[in-house]
């Protein structure tokens, strides 16, 4: 009886334990691992959520960058991490999607080794060229890369860029080729001095040249016309239905951790996303706020993941 006693003690205990948590957490300052350099646009957009989670939670939250492997060392080591919600991680469609099928090994497993908390954030690529070019629309891209295939060469200075490309290609039956640089610098010097013939980069990092007339957009990758540059065309709307290429910033915490801290988490980070002025500075930083709940961000990468693997393993791309 004794026993019985005890073990019903116990059970007890467990079914209290995460309200309990919920009410009390975070009681101690809680860490972000963002998997990038600092400066990086997931950093820049962390650190702004991280000092409205201080003000809403009553603790530190700060962000600890460990960068390399794509994403991947920061990543492992939040997946380590002790699950009691104080560690954090800002996941990306990079992290949580695409290198799982781009590296030959992973140090985690995406699916596995986490919890999903809310989507932040999204944001569309976007096909520039120079002004002068012989093409305002993607239309008359495709149809430039179709009778003269060996003019075109197009700058990609990320992951999610080289994959834009490549569905393009898988789906329009071209061959346009593609060129890998280190980051957007480079790239927008190179296209605006006419090494190359098209760049595809994020809107944040083009559209100061697109404003200033310096680079002319073709088409954005979101399937409504973005917030982020209002007055260009999407893809899908000039002929390609259905043609989505979003990048992407989602907040997930290790395996385990109670669920009354998720909930905590998403809630918070809901009302946050909610107000107006911080939706302001997200977009005025490259971001399209986001939100929804941890279900969601479960299935949104699970669509991805099915979306994405396919493409990379018949382009038999790799990691560089």
């Amino acid at each position: 009886m004794k026993i019985l006693a005890a073990c019903a003690a116990f059970v007890a205990s467990l079914l209290t334990m995460q309200p309990a948590t919920a009410q009390s957490y975070p009681a101690k300052s809680v860490r972000i691992i963002v998997p990038y350099q600092p400066g990086q646009g997931t950093d820049v957009a962390t650190r702004y959520l991280a000092e409205h989670l201080t003000k809403a939670m009553g603790q530190t939250f700060f962000v600890e960058n460990r960068a390399g492997a794509g994403g991947n060392i920061g990543a492992a080591e939040a997946a380590r991490a002790t699950a009691d919600g104080y560690t954090l991680l800002m996941g990306t469609n990079g992290t949580h999607v695409l290198n799982q099928y781009l590296y030959p090994s992973m140090p985690f497993d995406p699916e596995k080794d986490f919890e999903p908390v809310i989507l932040v954030s999204s944001f569309p690529m976007v096909f520039l060229t120079q002004p002068s070019a012989p093409y305002n629309s993607l239309p008359d891209l495709l149809r430039e890369a179709k009778t003269k295939p060996d003019s075109l060469n197009v700058a990609l200075p990320s992951t999610t860029a080289r994959l834009v490309l490549e569905l393009l290609n898988q789906q329009c039956s071209t061959s346009i080729r593609g060129i890998p640089y280190k980051g957007s610098g480079t790239s927008m010097t190179d296209l605006m001095g006419g090494q190359v013939a098209v760049a595809i980069d994020t809107v944040s990092a083009s559209r100061s040249f697109i404003a200033s007339g310096k680079l002319k957009a073709l088409g954005v990758t979101s399937l409504k016309t973005s917030a982020l540059l209002p007055g260009s065309k999407t893809v899908a709307a000039q002929g390609l239905d259905g043609f989505q290429v979003l990048a992407w910033n989602g907040l997930y915490v290790p395996r385990g951790t109670p669920s009354a801290v998720v909930q905590k988490l998403n809630a918070e980070l809901a009302k946050i996303l909610a107000q107006p002025e911080v939706r302001q500075r997200l977009l005025e930083l490259g971001h399209e706020p986001a939100g929804g709940s941890a279900a969601e961000l479960a299935e949104f990468a699970k669509s991805e993941r099915l979306k994405w693997g396919p493409v990379i393993a018949k382009a038999g791309l790799k990691a560089d």
